[in-house]
């Protein structure tokens, strides 16, 4: 049903109501499922009609739809059955349990016996569960309380609870708007028209006795054209007949396919079918205009864009309903415009004029740039460092195309159309003017390395997007041949060819909704195409506001669309689309009414948008068409400047005249740049002071430097991290330079960091497990004693963005019911258990077991969703699947693994490799695969598609080092997920996880204290590592030096520190802020550690200390002059 036909029954609905046909009311709310009229329900709860009760609820959910549904016929069926016991009407009271309740036996045997028993009593209040049972009334009361919040908990009934917000008698309302519109048609109307019928169309009376033509059917006026959006979708207007199922995200698009069908060109292998369009739904062509005229394959799309001013842009269980967490969120709205980045932090100039921008969607000071003369550039911005800068060239002339290899003799200009990071920044692709698109590979810092080069399209490439089609990650570029191509990212092989545009493609939008993935396109005659992964052809076939040239883009959680274009007669638009209709849903004004150049826009923070016109910069509220506000930015910007907004929207980069770039920061982007504040004069500093012909430091110095006041001695296997690039010939002596010898910093009292202990809670004493929520707002530990604690920050005028930060203190949060989150345990004690927990992607709910079953929690309310799973075995870790958030992975401590599906309430597969319990589990939606790790230090690989296992390996432990029986192994993927981070008490490694090789890896000393704990930052650049004497390194992580040095002095008191041997248990990493972690101790607190707001970050960077040096996590070989052994080591990279 279409989403008019199903306004078209609330407008019934309405109706019958006011005529007060109540009964008709409730049975069209029934059967249609539209709206659940809570106020009913509850009035035949209370009269005990039963069998109405369970009709009505027929309308919307069976008893096996999921556990809530489950939960609601179940407490009515059991208050039947108790009712009937309290008349003592044993035959009917049977008659219940036999019909009615015998249905959840299955689930709940033991129950359903108990239910059985009270048969057997004179009065079933002698059962002590029920022994506060009142009388009938109030037990309907307090049961209808109940009721209420599952209903509202379901799934199911998610927005059927409440009315849309509807003016009174509004169907009559458009029936007398209707009979108006017939009557302005009538060639003679009279001034009091005699309307009698709605059966037939209004027409007076001709002077002669002669009837008027109907409208609907007057050949003369034709079909009434719908202002402002596309054609009617059928043949009898709005109110369509319900037609064969659509993918869900698209599905009102795609209902009317193009008449004309566009097979596209098949390459390579096709994974995915999609369904088939009946033929029957076949949808008129909107005319082309004829006077449009399009540019030539060539240059002439790029000189379009010169000469018009541009200067050369989780899930979770379908049973169980997210609950949105207060303050939480990545799509955090901002509540003011003046929390949109409107002052100028910084001022680049990139030498020429900058075409395309985009952020690093993880570093979010890290900026791509693509100029009008195809140089690329990649600046840190909050350094004010310029990376990375390449002059175009063609990689492999020879491998080109005859048509480019001429092209370019005959005219060497090229432009950078369109630059964007991969969605994980591992790579970036370059779309040019000129057929080329190049994928570059970022492997931190300065180290770009050519990736692919692809002879993509004949004539210019004119945008550029990347997508994950079958879990694989695609490339998907558009040109002026008129074609839209996806490419293989790893190998450049191309796997989709779509035509059907009449004009070169301008830009391409890829999404996903669900499980289904498609691709928006637009083309330079303001036709908009969709295309699913297959051989179909384009989905839809409309056009776009001003007909030219128009982009498209998602709001960054993805429910909302929008377009920005511009007409060849400069008139822009920025329109909101349903796409459940294919229709615009508003158009926002405040434009110049003739724009100076196609003008670009992005969105931020699902609630603003932006777009650069008329020298300035243009906001918009997403839910207001009226302009919010405009800037120009202290002056001096083109008329349609290039606008790209960081992902949480702190930052804003925008093109300026004479090849400037301009950075703009809210209160937090400010914030953000502000870490960088020192970086250029030390890296200016160190580069002076390094020399190059000094050797490498060898590991023996490394570890004499590393030696701290606390007692950590810290030895590294194969410090060289420099780049050997300009190294002159090794000087096989040491250096007697001692200067030159690089130290980490050392931090060892408490006014050298930022340090806050969080509230404590009296009935905890060790923190076993610890993390932040995904939005940074808060956190959430898990005790030895199986109780959860959550500390939130709120918003306020001295923290407005409510994140995390040592800087203030949050509340120790507990719903007002006063309940606390306590895990199920076991008859053994708790702490005896390996306690875990693993957190939904929106902060909604929390999975957590402390050796007893595994129970699902509502982190709003913390009640207990759901429990599952009782020992033996007992889980020891939890990990969510990246796609799929119904699979869970669950260790044992029997050492297997179990691939649980949450929907179906059924272990999938049982995975045996290890020999002791299980103490890590990683994905990587990369590599399709899962890692596992055990108290027997033995590394898993398992594929995540079919769950064989791929490889094992066991760590190698270092000589002299023997690990405790209890000692576990912890796993974590780097976020290029390819490597991953192994913690053991015994060492820290990095591991290339296609081969299982580790290509990293750092010990401490015999003599030293064990590691407890260990890992990532947020932007996966460094390690943070705790110790069993309280001190805490930061590693950077592409070589595993020690960074800085963190005493136990700086964040606790000297009596915790050294009377009671308190010491971290496990660290948590930001999930936004790369410099901040917390320590969960042994003594049950909390602490958040920062640097200092004048230092912004933890040290300096041993690669910046001993010059400029980039390391990746490459292959595994030998470092040139340190000694060869069997353990692998990472080598630098130029």
């Amino acid at each position: 049903m279409t989403s008019l036909s199903r306004e078209l029954v609330f407008l019934i609905l309405q109706f019958l109501d006011e005529e007060k046909f109540k009964e008709t009311v409730h049975r069209l709310e029934q059967e249609s499922g539209f709206f659940f009229n809570m106020k009913y329900f509850e009035d035949e709860v209370h009269n005990g009609n039963w069998d109405e009760v369970e009709k009505y609820l027929s309308g919307f959910t069976k008893v096996d739809d999921n556990r809530y549904s489950m939960k609601i016929f179940f407490e009515i069926r059991k208050q039947k059955y108790l009712e009937a016991l309290d008349k003592h009407d044993r035959p009917k009271a049977v008659d219940i349990l036999v019909k009615d309740l015998k249905v959840f036996s299955s689930f709940n045997e033991e129950l359903f016996k108990e239910i059985t028993q009270l048969l057997t009593l004179e009065n079933f209040r002698e059962n002590e569960q029920l022994s506060k049972y009142g009388d009938t009334k109030s037990a309907r009361a307090i049961m209808l309380v109940e009721l209420k919040k599952l209903i509202e908990a379901n799934p199911l009934f998610r927005d059927k609870l409440q009315l849309p917000a509807l003016k009174n008698s509004r169907l009559r309302t458009l029936i007398n708007q209707s009979l108006n519109w017939q009557h302005q048609l009538c060639k003679s109307p009279r001034s009091n028209p005699d309307i009698k019928t709605l059966f037939v169309d209004h027409s007076c009376a001709q002077p002669n006795g002669a009837r008027a033509p109907s409208p609907a059917s007057n050949p003369i006026l034709g079909s009434l054209p719908k202002p402002g959006g596309f054609p009617p979708l059928g043949a009898h207007g709005p109110f369509q007949p319900t037609l064969a199922p659509v993918p869900a995200p698209i599905a009102g698009w795609m209902t009317n396919p193009p008449s004309v069908t566009h097979p596209p060109i098949p390459n390579g292998a096709i994974n995915i079918g999609g369904p088939a369009l009946p033929a029957s739904l076949k949808h008129p062509r909107t005319p082309t205009n004829p006077s449009v005229d399009y540019p030539s394959m060539d240059s002439d799309h790029a000189n379009k864009r010169r000469t018009i001013g541009i200067p050369d842009e989780v899930n979770l269980p379908v049973n169980i309903l997210p609950v949105s967490f207060m303050g939480h969120g990545h799509g955090q709205s901002i509540s003011a415009p003046d929390d949109l980045p409107k002052n100028v932090a910084r001022v680049l100039n990139q030498g020429s004029a900058p075409m395309s921008m985009d952020f690093h969607p993880i570093q979010q000071t890290l900026l791509l740039v693509g100029t009008n003369v195809g140089d690329i550039g990649l600046w840190e911005i909050g350094s004010r460092e310029r990376l990375v800068q390449r002059n175009f060239k063609v990689w492999d002339l020879s491998a080109c195309s005859v048509t480019l290899q001429a092209a370019l003799v005959k005219d060497p200009g090229v432009s950078v159309n369109r630059i964007m990071w991969s969605p994980d920044g591992s790579m970036f692709g370059v779309a040019y003017s000129r057929h080329i698109v190049q994928i570059h590979s970022h492997h931190g810092g300065d180290d770009v390395r050519q990736h692919l080069e692809i002879d993509a399209h004949v004539g210019g490439v004119n945008d550029l997007a990347f997508s994950h089609p079958n879990k694989q990650l695609c490339v998907i570029t558009c040109g002026d041949d008129k074609t839209i191509k996806v490419w293989d990212a790893t190998t450049g092989a191309k796997q989709y060819t779509f035509e059907g545009h009449e004009a070169p493609v301008y830009s391409v939008c890829p999404h996903h909704k669900e499980n289904i993935q498609f691709i928006f396109s637009t083309a330079m005659d303001g036709k908009i195409k969709a295309w699913l992964y297959d051989n179909l052809g384009s989905r839809v076939d409309y056009d776009a506001p001003g007909r030219w040239c128009t982009t498209m883009a998602y709001s960054s959680d993805g429910t909302r669309l929008f377009s920005c274009g511009t007409s060849k007669d400069g008139e822009s638009h920025i329109v909101e689309w349903n796409e459940s209709e294919g229709a615009i849903k508003r158009t926002y004004q405040g434009f110049r009414k003739r724009s100076l150049g196609v003008v670009q826009f992005d969105t931020t923070r699902n609630k603003f948008l932006a777009a650069g016109d008329d020298f300035s910069i243009k906001f918009w509220d997403m839910d207001n068409v009226q302009l919010l506000t405009s800037i120009e930015a202290e002056g001096n910007l083109p008329a349609s400047p290039r606008i790209r907004f960081n992902k949480d929207g702190s930052l804003l980069a925008i093109s300026a005249n004479e090849n400037g770039i301009k950075i703009l920061a809210n209160f937090d982007g400010l914030r953000l740049l502000h870490k960088f504040e020192n970086v250029s004069f030390e890296t200016s500093r160190a580069s002076e002071a390094a020399k190059p012909t000094i050797n490498a430091i060898s590991s023996a110095v490394a570890a004499a430097a590393a030696t701290t006041s606390s007692g950590l001695a810290i030895s590294s296997m194969n410090v060289d991290t420099r780049n050997l690039g300009d190294v002159k010939p090794r000087i096989t002596e040491e250096s007697n330079d001692k200067s030159q010898i690089w130290k980490p910093t050392e931090i060892s009292e408490a006014s050298q960091c930022r340090s806050l202990k969080l509230p404590e809670h009296l009935r905890v004493n060790k923190i076993s497990r610890l993390i932040y929520t995904n939005s940074g707002n808060a956190i959430l530990a898990l005790a030895s004693n199986a109780i959860h604690l959550l500390w939130k920050w709120q918003r306020s005028d001295r923290n407005t963005s409510g994140k995390a930060t040592a800087s203030f203190s949050p509340l120790i949060w507990q719903p007002s019911s006063g309940i606390m989150m306590t895990n199920n345990v076991s008859d053994s004690s708790p702490e005896d258990s390996a306690p875990c927990f693993a957190l939904s992607k929106n902060d909604s709910y929390v999975m957590s077991a402390s050796g007893g079953k595994i129970s699902l929690f509502n982190m709003m309310t913390f009640k207990t969703m759901t429990t599952f799973m009782p020992p033996p075995p007992a889980a020891t870790f939890l990990a969510f699947h990246p796609q799929d958030n119904n699979i869970i992975a669950i260790g044992m401590d029997d050492s297997t693994i179990q691939i649980y599906n949450v929907r179906v309430d059924e272990v999938k597969s049982k995975l045996k490799g290890h020999s002791k319990r299980i103490t890590g589990l990683a994905f990587s939606h990369v590599l399709n695969v899962l890692v596992s790790s055990g108290a027997d230090a033995q590394l898993c690989v398992w594929n995540s598609d079919g769950w064989e296992k791929q490889k094992n390996r066991f760590l190698q432990i270092p000589t002299g080092r023997t690990p405790t029986a209890q000692s576990d192994t912890r796993v974590q993927f780097h976020q290029d997920q390819t490597h991953f981070l192994v913690v053991h008490e015994t060492q820290l490694a990095i591991y290339n996880a296609a081969k299982l090789e580790c290509v990293k890896q750092w010990s401490p000393r015999e003599s030293a204290a064990p590691v407890s704990h260990a890992t990532f930052s947020c932007d996966s650049q460094l390690i943070y590592a705790c110790f069993l004497d309280g001190s805490v390194c930061v590693f950077v992580a592409t070589s595993l030096r020690i960074q800085c040095i963190i005493s136990p002095n700086a964040y606790l008191s000297p009596n915790n520190s050294k009377s009671l041997n308190v010491h971290p248990s496990v660290i948590a990493a930001h999930p936004q802020e790369p410099y901040q972690f917390a320590l969960g101790l042994s003594d049950g607190c909390v602490h958040v550690i920062e640097p200092l707001e004048s230092e912004g970050k933890w040290g300096v960077s041993p690669s910046v200390e001993n010059g400029p040096a980039t390391t990746t996590l490459a292959q595994p070989q030998p470092s040139a002059g340190a000694s060869t052994s069997d353990q692998p080591q990472l080598q630098p990279q130029r």
